[in-house]
């Protein structure tokens, strides 16, 4: 007579385990992600001032350590932003936030950019330098 084996029931709860880990990975990855910061290491100096209240939503030019640029966080080439800058109001307010592992090289294409087209409506970011 052939003997049926018994059937013994799926075990799922290391299943589960790993799940709720993957979950909890996938969350906490993707509040970094919502953000959509561009990780901008200032350089740091003695007269830093805090920003006005006229800055209040001045446009944004950031160059990352790898030497990319970005506007208002959309990474593009130089000529593209030369574009956006040819065709911005002058009156604009922008605020220039460059990595200070960056070549300064990149700091003075931005600068060109920006004397090119006539537009000397800028503010350097830097941070406040501790005592």
């Amino acid at each position: 007579m052939i003997e049926i084996p018994k059937k013994e029931p799926l075990n799922i709860v290391p299943f589960i385990d790993i799940m709720l880990v993957l979950l909890a990975m996938v969350l906490s990855i993707s509040t970094f992600i919502a953000k959509g910061e561009i990780q901008i290491n200032l350089p740091k100096s003695k007269t830093a001032a805090s920003p006005q209240q006229a800055d209040q939503h001045p446009k944004l030019v950031q160059v990352d350590a790898a030497g990319d640029f970005f506007w208002d966080g959309e990474k593009m080439s130089i000529d593209d932003l030369n574009d956006v800058i040819a065709n911005m109001p002058r009156e604009q307010r922008v605020l220039l936030r460059i990595d200070k592992e960056s070549k300064f090289d990149r700091f003075i294409q931005v600068i060109d950019l920006f004397k090119a087209n006539n537009h000397e409506n800028f503010t350097i970011a830097t941070e406040k330098e501790g005592h």
